[in-house]
């Protein structure tokens, strides 16, 4: 069983909320730590790809209407 990429997306999405709060909390007295950039960097990467499968799902959905259409 294949999982659909809105699933996908908003688990992708989740986890860069989740990264995002953990690198807020882990930035002490400044932002310009290791630990905080490399948390944030995650999260970037999370919330890119959650962008990408939520518009992979999006011209997934458009082409099955077209298909259905015809």
């Amino acid at each position: 069983m294949r999982t659909s990429p809105l699933f996908m997306a908003f688990l992708y999405f989740g986890m860069g909320v989740a990264f995002t709060y953990i690198a807020a909390q882990a930035a002490g007295e400044t932002v310009w730590n290791a630990t905080t950039l490399l948390l944030a960097i995650v999260a970037t990467f999370n919330i890119a790809v959650a962008i990408r499968l939520f518009n992979l799902h999006l011209k997934i959905s458009q082409k099955d209407n077209n298909n259905k259409k015809k």
